[in-house]
């Protein structure tokens, strides 16, 4: 009976997978073929799924090479909708993209000024991780060596307040990086954020070259009827593993109703079963108990109206797919 090694898939490229195995050695594999036909339908193999492998030597080559044999359940999933006709950004998203798979956290970055933070942005991905089961959802609010743009800082505590911890942090000055780097110390997070906040520079802050590593590893394609992906996990040299999601920066929002929206809003569900109508889009029906909690402050306003154009964008997709 061939040995079976268990292992983590820390690269994805062009259909072969890299995994990190239990004897320390990386790799290189391809799925076996019953796997192969599932992948047709689903990405059932992702950066952060736990294989069992066996190994075969090539046939004149001392190159020990992988096949997956299985793939462990997932605890959580980060996806995407995908677009796969046209050129980049055309058609409709189609089908579910795997961004990563078994994160146990992602953190959001976005800039204090220069640009300032794209709130309705940090909604979607927000949304996108508590659709995931991502255990833990952090902000990371870069650049405070430039100051706070107006109001942000009231803005800041409402997501505190809400639950999502906000991390401080300047790559020029070095503040919070330490804390930051305590975050990453074990398990694997997703970094992830729009361009021109200082992900990089945070990167090489926590550990020198490592924004320059993480790039040469994370590539997007989207042309085309398919999506090439390259895409990797990097392991930190203060433990745990990094991966850097730039494709989640356009997200659309991937398997969630209009109707199931609010539920992951974790500031509106709480009022969603006090509203009159079961049904109650929270736009203009009477004895609405989510806008009379925006009414009262207890929701801030700025969420509610990311919440209704997030709706009415899943309502726009919705009606295409069910015609």
């Amino acid at each position: 009976m061939t040995e079976l090694l268990s292992g983590l898939i820390v690269k994805e490229q062009s259909g072969f997978y890299w995994v990190e195995a239990e004897d320390r050695a990386t790799y290189m594999c391809e799925l076996r073929g019953r796997l192969k036909e599932e992948a047709k339908s689903s990405e059932i193999a992702a950066i952060g799924d736990r294989a069992r492998i066996s190994l075969r030597r090539e046939a004149g080559a001392d190159v020990l090479m992988g096949v997956i044999e299985a793939l462990a359940p997932r605890k959580s999933v980060l996806s995407r909708a995908v677009r796969t006709t046209g050129k980049r950004g055309a058609g409709q998203a189609e089908r579910e993209q795997v961004v990563i798979a078994n994160a146990d956290r992602a953190l959001f970055i976005f800039s204090a000024a220069q640009p300032a933070p794209d709130l309705k942005m940090l909604d979607r991905l927000l949304v996108a991780g508590e659709r995931s089961n991502i255990p833990e959802l952090l902000i990371v609010l870069n650049k405070i060596d430039l100051g706070y743009a107006a109001g942000l800082d009231e803005i800041l505590r409402s997501y505190e307040d809400i639950g999502y911890p906000i991390l401080r942090t300047s790559a020029l000055r070095g503040d919070g990086i330490e804390g930051l780097k305590s975050r990453l110390a074990d398990g694997v997070s997703v970094f992830t954020g729009p361009s021109g906040v200082g992900k990089t520079s945070l990167l090489n802050c926590m550990q020198p070259g490592l924004g320059r590593q993480v790039k040469d590893v994370g590539r997007q394609s989207e042309e085309g009827v398919h999506t090439t992906r390259d895409s990797a996990l990097v392991r930190l040299e203060s433990g745990g593993y990094i991966a850097d999601t730039p494709g989640i920066r356009s997200l659309i929002v991937w398997d969630i109703e209009p109707d199931e929206l609010d539920a992951y809003f974790v500031d509106i569900e709480p009022y969603v079963l006090d509203c009159k109508f079961s049904n109650c889009t929270h736009i203009d029906e009477p004895e609405c108990a989510v806008r009379r909690a925006v009414e009262q402050g207890a929701i801030a306003r700025t969420r509610h109206r990311h919440y209704l154009e997030l709706r009415e964008e899943l309502r726009d997709t919705y009606i295409v797919y069910n015609r």
